[in-house]
């Protein structure tokens, strides 16, 4: 997780701990926002704080937010409406039970949630999808490795001549998570940003897609957000 904020400091790491708990004390039977990611899908509940003691708080989750908040090993928590300060927070997790439905949080800090400035919904592929990127005359193959209506990122073995603001076609192959036959999507793209120094690189693309791409886009998202869900509540955490 947590490409998802920025982190934020406002005096030192520990002042601004002190501040958190100190709000927190004050703040018991409150409900917060609580937000991790599963798969790129967003997983936010309220929770209940029920004490703060030893620069510790302890809530009442969800149990989807208590099973990724174990494998995540943190939280982020949206500023309460009540807060002095308009920053976000993250906490570390002491003690998580989705059985019981309970966090312990700890090492609060500062933090500005980005991640809900995304315009669309994205999804982590679990299996490769094959794709090919199209530029002047060309053919690179990669895997799709994350997909949403407005872009992907692509592992390829190279990055020769995949520079950022190039105009390219890509070419998906979406499976049917139902059984049906694979759907061959054509999408214009351009170039983002190429990560990596060695190979595999991470080619991100954005999509201009005409509708009727974006119509089997979508119908394969949909697919995979229901066994992304499917999957976390399966999870013995």
């Amino acid at each position: 997780m947590f490409p998802y904020y920025d982190k934020a400091v406002r005096g030192t790491e520990r002042e601004d701990m002190l501040v958190i708990i100190q709000f927190l004390q004050g703040m018991i039977g409150q409900e917060f926002s609580f937000l991790n990611y599963y798969k790129e899908i967003p997983v936010s509940y309220n929770a209940t704080l029920l004490s703060v003691e030893n620069e510790m708080a302890e809530f009442a989750v969800h149990e989807y937010q208590a099973k990724v908040i174990n494998m995540e090993k943190q939280a982020l928590i949206y500023s309460h409406p009540l807060s002095s300060f308009p920053e976000d927070m993250i906490g570390e997790a002491f003690y998580v039970s989705s059985v019981k439905q309970r966090v312990i949080m700890c090492n609060f800090g500062y933090a500005n949630i980005r991640s809900d400035r995304r315009k669309f919904v994205r999804v982590l592929l679990d299996n490769p999808v094959e794709a090919e990127i199209v530029f002047e005359g060309d053919i690179l193959k990669g895997n799709v490795k994350d997909l949403s209506l407005g872009g992907a990122a692509i592992s390829t073995m190279s990055a020769d001549l995949l520079e950022p603001g190039l105009d390219i076609n890509v070419f998906l192959k979406l499976p049917d998570l139902n059984g049906g036959p694979v759907r061959e999507v054509a999408i214009s793209a351009i170039i983002l940003k190429v990560i990596g120094t060695n190979a595999p690189f991470t080619c991100l693309i954005e999509f201009h897609a005409e509708k009727h791409s974006q119509q089997q886009i979508v119908y394969y998202i949909n697919q995979r957000q229901v066994e992304i869900i499917k999957e976390l509540k399966d999870i013995n955490a």
